[in-house]
C-alpha cells in the first residue's frame, strides 16, 4: 500500500507553486473516462428505439449537443482544479485578454452563438432540407460554430452557423415532409385548353413519387407572347431530390404532348415594315 502511495505522490512536473504529480494524471483520465462514460449513457438513452416518442431525429441530436457542451465545460473545469488552477482566478485574471481575443474573434464568436440558437430553438434540425443562397442542402449535423449539410451534388458543404441565422433560409421540410411543387409549361395558341389540363394532370399523377394524387391541379395560369400558359401542381415526399422529379414529369409531358399532337412553341417575333411613298418634284 505505501508503494502505491509513493507512486501516487511521485512529482512529475514543478511549475512555481504548481506540481504536477502521477496522481493528478489519473485523477485527470479519471474524469475524461467519467465523462465519456457519462456522455455514452446519455447518448443511449436519448436515441434509445420507442424512447423519447415526443423527439425526433433533430431534437434529440440537438439536446444531446447541448448536454454535451455542458458536461465538457464542467469536466474541464474540473480537470483545471485538479491540477492547481482556480478557475475563477483564471477567469478574473484574463479579463482584458479575453476582450482583447473577444475582438479578434468576433465572427467565430458570432458563429458559436449562432450554433447556441439553433440548437436551443430547434428552427433548424438534422435531416431538414434548406435552400441557401439558391443551394439545396441536407442538414447532416449541427455543431457548436458550424452545421455540416449534403447539396444535391452529393458534395459535403461546412456552413458558418451565422450564415442560416443571420440571412433568408428557405426550410422545406419545417411544416411537414411533404412539399407542393410546380411545373410550368407553355402550348402553342389554338391548343384545346381542357385536353391540355388534362393531359398535364395524368403527367404527374404518373410519377410514383407523388403523394396525394387527388391533389394534382393543373391550370391556365395566362397569355404569353408566344404561348399559352400552364403550371402543374403537386405534392412529394422526396424534396431533397425534387429536381429528379420534376425532370421525369417534364419527359412524361413531352411524351403525352407529342402522342396528342400538342405543340410547345418556341419564342418567335413578327416584324412589319412599312414604307412611305413620297413624291418627288424636281424642278
Amino acid at each position: 500500500m505505501g508503494s502505491i502511495t509513493k507512486i501516487l505522490e511521485f512529482e512529475l512536473l514543478s511549475i512555481a507553486d504548481y506540481k504536477i504529480r502521477v496522481y493528478t494524471l489519473v485523477a485527470i483520465l479519471l474524469i475524461v473516462i467519467i465523462t465519456k462514460g457519462l456522455l455514452f449513457i446519455i447518448k443511449k438513452a436519448l436515441f434509445r428505439k420507442y424512447k423519447n416518442r415526443r423527439l425526433d431525429t433533430g431534437n434529440t441530436h440537438a439536446l444531446y449537443q447541448i448536454i454535451t457542451y455542458v458536461i465538457w465545460v464542467i469536466a474541464i473545469g474540473l480537470i483545471l482544479e485538479t491540477i492547481g488552477i482556480k478557475v475563477t482566478v483564471l477567469i478574473a485574471g484574463s479579463a482584458a485578454l479575453l476582450v482583447g481575443v473577444g475582438l479578434g474573434l468576433q465572427q467565430t464568436f458570432n458563429d458559436v452563438i449562432s450554433g447556441i440558437i439553433l440548437l436551443s430553438e430547434r428552427s433548424i434540425r438534422v435531416d431538414d432540407i434548406l435552400e441557401i443562397d439558391g443551394d439545396i442542402v441536407k442538414i447532416q449535423s449541427i455543431g457548436l460554430r458550424t452545421s455540416k449539410g449534403l447539396n444535391t451534388d452529393d458534395i459535403s458543404i461546412i456552413i458558418p452557423n451565422s450564415l442560416i441565422t443571420t440571412n433568408k433560409v428557405i426550410n422545406w421540410s419545417h411544416q411537414s415532409k411533404r412539399t407542393r411543387f410546380k411545373i410550368n409549361v407553355g402550348v402553342a395558341y389554338g391548343s384545346d385548353v381542357d385536353k391540355v389540363i388534362k393531359l398535364l394532370e395524368e403527367s404527374a399523377f404518373e410519377h410514383p413519387e407523388i403523394s396525394d394524387r387527388n391533389l394534382i391541379e393543373a391550370r391556365l395560369i395566362g397569355f404569353g407572347n408566344s404561348s399559352l400558359d400552364f403550371q402543374v401542381l403537386f405534392f412529394s415526399n422526396n424534396i431533397f431530390r425534387i429536381n429528379k422529379v420534376k425532370s421525369d414529369i417534364r419527359k412524361i409531358i413531352n411524351r403525352k404532348f407529342n402522342q396528342h399532337n400538342v405543340t410547345i412553341p418556341f419564342p418567335q417575333m413578327d416584324l412589319h415594315f412599312k414604307s412611305n411613298e413620297t413624291d418627288l418634284f424636281i424642278k
